[in-house]
């Protein structure tokens, strides 16, 4: 179960509840039975590493497609330069 946090607007009393999700959120403080409100704060947990994006883990169709890309950029890279291999040999001549 989450624990909230707590601020009393009149007193300024601070605590923390531990409460479910489906529970009404407390609106009297416990010691001057002020308002309450919560408190929000940053997240405090930070996913580092792979395996966390949607594009980590692929299916093998879309690594197969990653592959056949490549493979064609490559072709055509050689291509070039059996081209310009042949360019610098029609030069030397």
């Amino acid at each position: 179960m989450p624990t909230y946090q707590y601020a009393c607007t009149e007193c300024d009393h601070r605590f923390e509840a531990v409460q479910s999700f489906s529970e009404d959120s407390l609106t009297e403080c416990p010691k001057c039975t002020g308002r309450l409100r919560k408190l929000f704060n940053a997240v405090g947990i930070v996913f580092k590493g792979s395996g966390f994006y949607r594009t980590d883990s692929r299916s093998s169709n879309s690594s197969s497609s990653a592959t056949s890309s490549s493979s064609s950029s490559s072709s055509s890279s050689s291509s070039d330069s059996s081209s310009s291999s042949s360019t610098a040999a029609a030069a030397a001549s």
